[in-house]
């Protein structure tokens, strides 16, 4: 189940807001500006590559590229297959996206398999979004966020939708922010009783 937890940005320690109901985080987020929505999955090869994920989702990629004009379309994967490099890669991902930053194009995702966590810092508050199988989440363009994807067991697939074809850029803030909420791993283990 997806999980949506907001805290205020001086007390990182109490939220302020937390539900696993998927029309109650839509609500939300709508009012932030962020699209959320929920897709049906296929299972995959656990070898799957772009193509094969993105021949599985080939209808859904063609409707949301035409409503919202995508010009680019890749996958993101990360995968624990038993290659001896794979905590290095890990911890190289992670620390790529762990750090607040904008994009001057939205950042669109569906999770095609596995789990991840976009923070968004918006005015005096800090919302995780807590995304699984089946989830797409839209952050707008300007939009202040990290992504952190948890150091215990990351893994996860994602088809990421862009506007030009310069892919993922990011413009880093600087500010220490996301060192002081709690990580993927930590909300992942609040879940529902998971």
């Amino acid at each position: 189940m997806t999980l949506l937890v907001t805290w205020n940005t001086s007390d990182p320690a109490t939220e302020t807001f937390r539900s696993e109901d998927p029309a109650a985080i839509r609500s939300r987020l709508a009012g932030l500006g962020v699209r959320y929505d929920q897709w049906p999955t296929r299972e995959l090869a656990d070898d799957a590559d772009q193509d094969a994920v993105l021949a599985a989702y080939a209808d859904e990629v063609a409707r949301i590229s035409g409503e919202e004009n995508f010009t680019t379309v890749d996958v993101a994967r990360l995968k624990n297959t038993g290659q001896p490099d794979f905590a290095a890669t890990a911890r190289a991902a992670r620390e790529k996206f762990l750090n607040e930053h904008t994009h001057d194009d939205d950042e669109v995702r569906f999770f095609v398999e596995g789990t991840g966590t976009f923070y968004l810092h918006i005015d005096d508050t800090v919302s995780a979004i807590f995304c699984e199988r089946g989830d797409l989440v839209s952050v707008p363009e300007g939009a202040t966020h990290w992504f952190d994807m948890g150091t215990a067991d990351p893994q996860f697939c994602a088809i990421r939708f862009f506007h030009d074809g310069q892919g993922w850029v990011g413009d880093f803030t600087g500010d220490p922010i996301s060192a002081t909420f709690p990580t993927h791993d930590e909300l992942a283990a609040s879940r529902g009783g998971k």
